[in-house]
């Protein structure tokens, strides 16, 4: 039988709701304003959203976020699993408390500190070798695996220690080798981390402006940069309109997810 809140929990709950999704609601609704201020309504509209398909710079930033959200969390989870294979099955080998003390120093370090550092290190590199290039969609990828990489190896590394190892002991009992044991057995059992990792990974890169700010090159902004600069002279509705398709593309997402898990449960 459902527990039944008390009065003062609904309005706890109430009021979180609100504080998380008015804002939200408020900023789709503005998006439809024909007004170019966003703070006054002055009646419905989508010339916004036919503005923003000829807004070339918000779209060309769009597009480096995605391909530099996409590349970063590809190889967060690639390293970062590596990383947590290393801290959990090798046992205890030289160096090993200063390697997991690596991993996850981009969790407490200040990305200011960070992305002065890579800044830092592409310069002396350029100068050294002539690479990287400049700075660009790959400067801010590296930038952005190094933070999420740390995130993705806690995950990893958390459902590893709980995994039962008699079933990859059975494997190799049965004649498997190790890499077999490890694609067939290991990698489905937590696949559910890398998932997570992916898409943890990907957000945090689509959101990041500190990191982008400082490995970022000519011709490179990320649509958290352009949408910075651009507030320092007006909100434009266009950022309204492309704020509401992301936030309902996540929504589809995240509505797909729950319906694929409700069904595969019953």
């Amino acid at each position: 039988m459902p527990t039944k809140l008390s009065p003062f929990l609904k309005t706890c709950m109430i009021l979180g709701y609100a504080f998380l999704y008015v804002p939200i609601i408020t900023l789709i609704v503005f998006s439809f304003n024909s007004s170019r201020l966003v703070t006054v309504w002055q009646g419905f509209s989508t010339k916004w959203y036919v503005s923003l398909l000829q807004d070339d710079v918000l779209l060309k930033s769009a597009w480096v976020s995605l391909q530099v959200a996409t590349l970063a969390a590809t190889f967060a989870v690639i390293l970062g699993t590596l990383a947590a294979v290393a801290l959990v099955r090798l046992g205890r080998f030289r160096g090993r408390q200063f390697f997991g003390i690596l991993t996850t120093a981009p969790l407490v370090m200040p990305e200011v500190i960070t992305g002065l550092a890579l800044l830092l290190l592409f310069v002396g590199l350029e100068q050294m070798i002539g690479w990287p290039k400049g700075r660009g969609i790959l400067t801010i990828t590296i930038a952005h695996t190094t933070l999420c990489m740390a995130y993705v190896t806690i995950l990893v590394r958390g459902r590893l220690a709980e995994l039962d190892l008699s079933l990859e002991e059975a494997a190799r009992d049965l004649g498997a080798r190790p890499l077999k044991v490890f694609t067939a057995i290991t990698l489905p059992l937590i696949s559910p981390a890398l998932v997570s990792g992916w898409l943890l990974a990907f957000v945090l890169s689509l959101d990041d402006l500190v990191l982008a700010s400082f490995v970022a090159g000519p011709g490179s902004s990320t649509l958290p940069m352009v949408i910075f600069s651009s507030i320092r002279f007006g909100i434009s509705p266009q950022i309204n309109a492309l704020a509401t398709i992301i936030i309902t593309a996540v929504a589809i997402g995240v509505m797909g997810a729950g319906w694929l898990l409700h069904r595969k449960k019953y």
